[in-house]
């Protein structure tokens, strides 16, 4: 089963991110699951304090890049993400989280969120990398 239904969309609809321009000119949407992950993504970046509006908001992953890449901090990073992602992504029922030094690059830690999407019960699972640059890349 889709996120989408004949009726409209189950999962909700929003701005694409990053946001972009489409080949029409307008701003690209995003929809279903793929609207999800965005969120998902979004709520990891955002530094709590960012939003004027709702200043609780967002995980604040980059505070870590200075820490040690230790145990200890890799507790922190996957109780953060699980905390944060519980409190503002309703669509989502985490399952689990774990944070790992990238083979990749020691300075740099691997995030897998494993999650159900509550409408649809459907698992999803998806891996962020945490790099010494302060990027989020989501694969």
């Amino acid at each position: 089963m889709s996120g989408l239904t004949a009726d409209g969309v189950l999962y909700g609809r929003g701005i694409s991110f990053p946001p972009r321009v489409g080949p029409d000119g307008g701003l690209v949407w995003s929809a279903g699951e793929l609207n999800v992950r965005e969120c998902i993504c979004t709520i990891l970046r955002t530094r709590p304090g960012e939003r004027v509006e709702m200043p609780a908001f967002g995980c604040g992953l980059d505070r870590y890049l200075y820490e040690p890449n230790n145990v200890a901090t890799l507790r922190l990073i996957s109780e953060d993400v699980q905390q944060s992602l519980a409190r503002w992504e309703p669509r989502i029922r985490v399952d689990g989280v774990t944070a790992s030094v990238s083979p990749a690059d020691s300075r740099a830690v691997d995030v897998t969120i494993a999650y159900t999407l509550v409408a649809t019960g459907i698992r999803e699972r998806m891996q962020l990398t945490v790099s010494g640059s302060g990027e989020l890349e989501a694969s």
